[in-house]
């Protein structure tokens, strides 16, 4: 089971510094905003990216920008699958194959449960989307 459909991100740079990744969270939770997946990484000595899927973009938006950050929404797709071997070869196949390059992908894999999140995006998103939902 592959079901993937379009979301949008949050995405902030921030000073690579430490603790600023538990700040920005921390307001983001402080607003009862609930994040559903994230990525986080240094582009350079002292500039960083946070991404950030919520179940309430307006408001982690919002709040963020109370506190001098700057977010900015972007397209991306979110793909729920099954949590098995060779799901997230098959996701990425599928993209391939269908000629789109891929910008970056972060996935989630809890041990418990049958099913992982996986987030991505490409350079062509809505042909992405026809190509995973075709998928079995």
């Amino acid at each position: 089971m592959i079901t993937a459909k379009q979301c949008r991100e949050i995405s902030v740079q921030v000073l690579n510094d430490v603790g600023i990744l538990a700040q920005l969270t921390k307001i983001v939770a402080e607003k009862g905003v609930n994040i559903r997946a994230a990525a986080a990484w240094v582009e350079s000595e002292n500039k960083g990216v946070i991404r950030l899927v919520t179940d309430d973009n307006l408001r982690a938006a919002d709040a963020l920008r109370a506190h001098n950050y700057a977010p900015e929404e972007i397209d991306s797709i979110e793909v729920l699958m099954y949590h098995s071997p060779g799901m997230l070869s098959s996701i990425c196949a599928r993209i391939a194959e269908g000629g789109i390059n891929m910008n970056y992908l972060y996935a989630s894999a809890p041990v418990s449960e049958e099913s992982c999140l996986a987030i991505l995006s490409t350079e062509n998103n809505e042909r992405a989307l026809v190509l995973l939902n075709e998928l079995d």
